[in-house]
């Protein structure tokens, strides 16, 4: 790609990437996931003093961001090739911007480089995470020198995945405490103790938290999102806190306690998403008035004819 030069991807002329793909996906899937959180912060919420994210009536929640940054992790950990990739994550290549990392992939084109339809079939080729979540591509077409803001023909065009993802949000109401934290030595010279050797952690009691999503057949034909893709897609999802552990969130503070997996009979769907993901029921148990585990909740799940879901445990 020509340096200072704005490109958009067609990506709807990805459809031709079907005719490449070995097992393209035929049917839709619906999915669900029940995420256990004990002492641990889940997502924390820079505008609130990176206390775990809370609505106003105190549910969890877990953005959609959140859960697609740890499902590129994994797919780097399991050796695909990411687009937005995580420099602290195995499988990082050194560059040092998205756009960096395109114009590597678009320099190999050659003279096609600037064709639209070829760039955006060679992005849905390479990386698993733009033909599962899309992705915008957008470079500046002014001249060198030109801000994007001087450019009268700066535009962009979204990639649209067929794999969405809702934000995770808890079951119950959850309990977020907050604990005072020192460190013994100063992080800067100084007489005595400075203040920042004092700090604060915040952290979910227990929470149980559900995450939805769907995978789109029609969209997935777009980015050529195959039918291993969503297999690979699952095995990251029963997986989505392996290698994830940090001080705010210790190993096996996080765990994904089952996750469900609905596969349809046709490209459409038997039921809507809505309709499926209401079919898992998920309840505090009798006289439990805050749940401090998995085994406080009674999981039910509403038969849908000639749809049954496949029930993994997860790690």
């Amino acid at each position: 790609m020509n340096e200072g030069m704005q490109m958009t991807f067609d990506f709807a002329a990805c459809a031709e990437g079907e005719k490449e793909t070995k097992n393209p996906l035929k049917n839709k899937i619906d999915f669900a996931a029940l995420l256990s959180v004990t002492m641990a912060n889940p997502n924390g919420d820079p505008l609130d003093g990176n206390r775990p994210r809370v609505d106003l009536d105190g549910y969890g929640e877990i953005s959609d961001v959140c859960i697609k940054r740890k499902l590129r992790n994994r797919m780097q950990d399991l050796e695909k090739a990411v687009f937005v990739q995580s420099a602290d994550h195995r499988g990082y290549d050194l560059c040092d911007s998205l756009k960096t990392r395109a114009d590597k992939l678009f320099k190999t084109l050659g003279e096609q480089k600037t064709e639209k339809d070829v760039c955006a079939k060679a992005a849905c080729k390479k990386w698993l995470d733009v033909r599962s979540f899309g992705q915008v591509f957008s470079f500046r077409k002014g001249g060198k020198g030109k801000s994007e803001r001087e450019s009268d023909d700066s535009v962009s065009n979204p990639v649209r995945g067929p794999v969405s993802i809702h934000q995770a949000v808890s079951l119950s109401p959850v309990d977020v405490r907050s604990i005072q934290i020192t460190k013994s030595v100063n992080g800067e010279p100084s007489e005595g103790r400075s203040s920042d050797t004092m700090g604060s952690k915040h952290f979910v009691q227990y929470g149980l938290y559900l995450l939805k999503g769907s995978i789109n057949v029609q969209l997935a034909k777009n980015t050529g999102f195959s039918a291993e893709d969503a297999e690979t897609l699952k095995e990251c999802l029963r997986t989505l806190f392996v290698n994830d552990a940090s001080a705010a969130r210790p190993e096996g503070s996080m765990e994904v306690y089952k996750l469900y997996w609905w596969e349809h009979n046709c490209a459409s769907g038997q039921y809507s998403s809505a309709k499926v993901h209401r079919s898992l029921r998920v309840a505090p148990k009798d006289g439990v008035r805050q749940p401090s585990c998995a085994d406080d909740y009674v999981i039910t799940l509403e038969s849908l004819p000639n749809l049954e879901p496949e029930i993994i445990d997860g790690v």
